[in-house]
């Protein structure tokens, strides 16, 4: 870009920007317009990154963890065969060894063995499945409170012998904290076992299609129920979700894949993976109508311009005004209104949700879900950036028709239009 460019440009603006305030209360009104626009869609995404962003965390601290290690297949075939995709006591052992990246800060926050299985629950006279895991009792103070216990207490090594079960399940057996209940499964050397364990605490998730049927207890218990040792899966808890895939592939460096398989966790999310995909069409259907309503708008704007100084785009013609000058000025026009009221625009945008997070939106339990939460607007750069992007590049549009119309009158009709 050289000098006279930059100079034409400096001009331009100038030009423009005297054209908008001539007619103040229509410039007023079009950029009110991409202000409002840019409001919504940086009120609206930033609701629906919340979401995803609550979603996404509740669901890796309360079930799936950032990376699960299993052994191969496991996945696909391990409820058929789970006993078959055991990693054995010793490899356990020396596998919680492995997990050092040999960074200056620590990517890794915890990783932790979980042991899985199903059966048969009982309380009194009514008999449901489960899907239970044994899991270590000091790993909640890695993995937070997304697994909410809404009555009673976490597992604890001091309790053996107390479960943590859900709120759902809880209800359709009809137990309470401290009531007793019998575990009936299948042993891994091909046998039926059962033990009597108190309810220490119920528990809900962001699923819940997993609180009506699932319990924890701790790991020790787990094996000694179905004498076995060992874990299915190792979770591995991270310190930011953003660095998942880079501990991915140091580990799967680390590991043999012949021997382990590591998954993240939005391999796993079957449920949040399917919600991002609606709610992101829904706001992109939003952006398509804030689009259009920019276009009506600032199209609308820039006509009555074009018609109101048809004389004036007459006189700079026969002064010798090229053709292309006229549509750059009209096209100037339109992107400084997208400009001011997208930076305006954006402002508000912040200032609202800051404004909206500090109160909370509080919102019922959508379908799928345990319970309501109180929502709050999440805003990004990149959030920003589209808001900016979108008022200034349709508002470009809106001005290109406008535009094309001014530079192509012809002289004498033009200065003849207001005599």
């Amino acid at each position: 870009m050289n000098i006279i460019t930059i100079i034409n440009m400096g001009r331009y603006a100038r030009l423009a920007f005297r054209n908008l305030t001539r007619q103040k209360r229509r410039s007023i009104i079009a950029i009110a317009v991409v202000i409002f626009s840019c409001t919504v869609i940086i009120l609206a995404s930033g609701f629906i990154e919340w979401i995803f962003w609550g979603m996404r965390e509740s669901t890796i601290h309360s079930q799936l963890g950032h990376l699960q290690i299993v052994k191969p297949g496991y996945f696909e075939s391990g409820r058929a065969d789970p006993y078959g995709f055991l990693f054995p006591d010793n490899l356990t052992q020396d596998l919680s060894k492995k997990f050092t990246l040999g960074t200056s800060e620590p990517l890794i926050k915890a990783a932790v063995p979980r042991l899985s299985f199903s059966g048969l629950v009982s309380h009194g006279d009514a008999t449901l499945s489960f899907i239970g895991e044994g899991i270590d009792p000091q790993e909640q103070a890695h993995f937070g409170n997304a697994l909410k216990i809404s009555s009673g207490s976490h597992l604890s090594a001091d309790q053996p012998h107390h479960l943590i079960i859900g709120e759902g399940l809880a209800r359709n057996l009809g137990v309470a904290v401290g009531d007793q209940v019998v575990l009936l499964v299948n042993t891994a050397t091909r046998g039926i076992n059962a033990v009597e364990m108190t309810v220490g605490g119920l528990f809900t998730t962001v699923t819940k299609s997993y609180d009506d049927s699932a319990l924890r207890l701790p790991i020790s218990t787990a094996q000694q129920l179905l004498r076995t040792q060992g874990a299915h899966s190792w979770v591995v808890l991270l310190n930011d979700t953003a660095q998942t895939d880079t501990v991915l592939a140091a580990l799967r460096k680390q590991l043999s894949p012949d021997q382990f398989e590591i998954v993240p966790w939005y391999q796993l999310a079957d449920f949040y993976n399917k919600t991002t995909v609606l709610f992101t069409k829904q706001v992109q259907a939003i952006k398509l109508i804030i689009a259009l309503i920019i276009l009506l708008g600032i199209s609308n704007t820039m006509t009555m311009n074009v018609m109101e100084r048809t004389g004036e785009i007459g006189t700079a013609m026969a002064l010798g005004t090229k053709k292309i000058d006229i549509l750059r000025q009209f096209l100037c026009e339109g992107a400084l209104i997208g400009g001011i009221g997208g930076m305006l625009g954006v402002l508000v945008g912040l200032l609202l949700a800051a404004v909206i997070s500090s109160i909370g939106i509080p919102m019922p339990p959508p379908p799928g879900m345990a319970r309501g939460y109180t929502g709050e607007i999440l805003v990004t750069p990149d959030m920003l950036l589209e808001a900016l992007a979108l008022a200034i590049v349709t508002t470009l549009i809106a001005s290109l028709y406008p535009a094309w119309k001014a530079s192509r009158m012809q002289i004498v009709d033009a200065l003849r239009h207001n005599r």
